[in-house]
């Protein structure tokens, strides 16, 4: 039913056909590389990991807009309460996943694991719909705020023209590509250098709320449960906002395969680097309430930018560049994992066999990093992106909360499966009922969206069939496939 992948790589800057009887052997499987076949390369050390992780969950959002929870909160002791609850829950899962990791040492995050829980049809529509619309619209609105904030200080007295932004957004993407298809080693040197700038920016807010603190400056903390009630679909809506902003834990697993020492680097990367960022998310939002109060915070369009201005002057022209910095990262951390993901699809026969190519001299998989430029500049220039967001963010939640009932679901079905590291049940159960409760608040509280979102997911059923299943496909229709 499922085709076999041959191997394959990229020789000179030409495809070439790999021996058909053989099949790339994953970094864990004891298969030795057979002369002739090339593999990625274990160069993903413990401060490599922790820069994935870390460079990819701090985007723009801590820098421009943490209202979204204070919205839905109704006070700075409840938006301060939900950061925290966010960011332990984002441990849980994250604790979830690398359990998954060293049990499963196997690139390609979600897919990988759905696919070893329950089987090839969930595991298809999870990488259908990444391919075709969330990575290409995320990278795209990612890339957006990366731009905008890298002409800011060019046009601090009129307003940023579109063009622009896109034009500059576009060169910014195709560089990122350029960077991971040309070498591992540059683009995870590149990405701790920028993980370096998120925890300088950070810095740059945490130490001068601190001393404001020490100042006194606490008026904005009294009484700092009051404020409008939250609503009973306002604390999901916080909640969701929160957890968008920790997403990103999950990326280390996708690059499993090359990971030196993935049974201790796994966890020991995942926990220093949620420990990081969740006392550096709570502490950069009680700073900003030192200098900013609730109702200004929600009226700002870049907090990061109005504190700045109010305590540092001339410096504050600095805060747009670290932001775009950081945007950058977040750019190149995706890509690099998403591309594995592709990679391992493509050599389970899940996706077009170009995708499992690797370039022979780089040892990059140059045809997965690349299939999302053209996407990712559609949605960029044609494409509604925080429509397409909105529709599909509940996917990622749903195949989240999938992957770590897998878990449980693998404790019982394969319970003598190697498990260097193990988490209490209790973990997984809260965090994948959590996540489906997001799920399932987001049908009721947005049926329209959700339903939208619904449906292109659903639309990876018939093209599982189409593209896996049907054997008789047509000669043009195989050849198009790769096959």
């Amino acid at each position: 039913m499922f085709r076999k992948a041959a191997v394959t790589t990229v020789s000179n800057g030409s495809y070439l056909q790999g021996q058909a009887n053989g099949k790339l052997p994953s970094m864990d499987s004891g298969q030795p590389a057979q002369e002739g076949k090339v593999v990625l390369k274990k160069k993903v050390t413990l401060l490599r990991g922790i820069s994935i992780i870390i460079g990819t969950i701090i985007g723009a959002g801590i820098f421009i807009s943490p209202k979204g929870i204070l919205k839905n909160t109704g006070s700075v002791g409840m938006s301060l309460t939900v950061w925290t609850a966010c960011g332990i829950l984002s441990l849980f899962g994250a604790l979830c996943y690398a359990e998954l990791g060293t049990c499963i040492k196997k690139s390609g995050g979600h897919y990988t694991y759905i696919l070893e829980a329950f089987g090839p049809l969930p595991a298809f529509v999870r990488v259908w719909v990444e391919l075709l619309i969330i990575r290409p619209a995320a990278t795209a609105v990612i890339s957006l705020a990366f731009g905008r904030y890298i002409l800011e200080p060019f046009f601090m007295q009129c307003e940023i023209p579109e063009l622009a932004i896109k034009l500059i957004t576009a060169v910014g993407i195709t560089l990122v590509m350029v960077l991971n298809s040309t070498s591992v080693s540059w683009s995870a040197r590149i990405q701790i250098f920028l993980t370096f700038c998120k925890l300088v920016a950070i810095l740059i807010i945490i130490v001068p709320g601190v001393i404001q603190l020490i100042k006194g400056e606490t008026q904005h903390f009294k009484n700092a449960f009051a404020g409008n009630d939250a609503s009973v679909m306002g604390l999901p809506l916080a909640f969701y906002s929160g957890m968008y902003a920790y997403s990103g834990w999950f990326y280390l697993n996708f690059v499993t395969e090359e990971v030196e020492n993935p049974e201790k680097n796994i966890p020991l990367a995942i926990c220093i680097s949620m420990i990081i960022v969740t006392v550096g998310y709570v502490l950069t939002n009680v700073a900003y309430f030192t200098t900013i109060s609730a109702g200004e915070l929600l009226l700002s369009k870049a907090v990061a930018v109005t504190f700045a201005e109010r305590l540092m002057g001339n410096f504050s022209l600095a805060v747009p560049v670290f932001v775009a910095l950081s945007c950058f990262g977040s750019m190149n951390g995706g890509i690099f994992a998403v591309s594995r993901m592709f990679f391992v699809a493509s050599r389970e026969g899940h996706l077009p066999e170009i995708l499992s190519m690797i370039h022979v001299r780089k040892h990059t998989p140059l045809p997965a990093v690349i299939v999302l430029h053209p996407l990712t500049m559609i949605m960029l220039f044609n494409g509604d992106l925080y429509s397409l967001l909105n529709f599909l963010s509940f996917a990622r939640w749903l195949f989240i909360g999938l992957v770590v009932a897998g878990l449980i679901y693998l404790r019982y079905k394969r319970p003598d499966m190697p498990r260097p590291f193990k988490v209490p049940l209790f973990i997984p159960a809260l965090f994948s009922f959590t996540c489906l409760f997001m799920v399932a608040l987001s049908l009721y509280s947005d049926p329209v969206n959700t339903g939208i979102g619904f449906a292109i997911t659903l639309t990876g059923v018939p093209a599982y069939y189409l593209f896996i299943v049907w054997d008789k496909k047509p000669k043009w229709f195989r050849k198009l496939l790769g096959k």
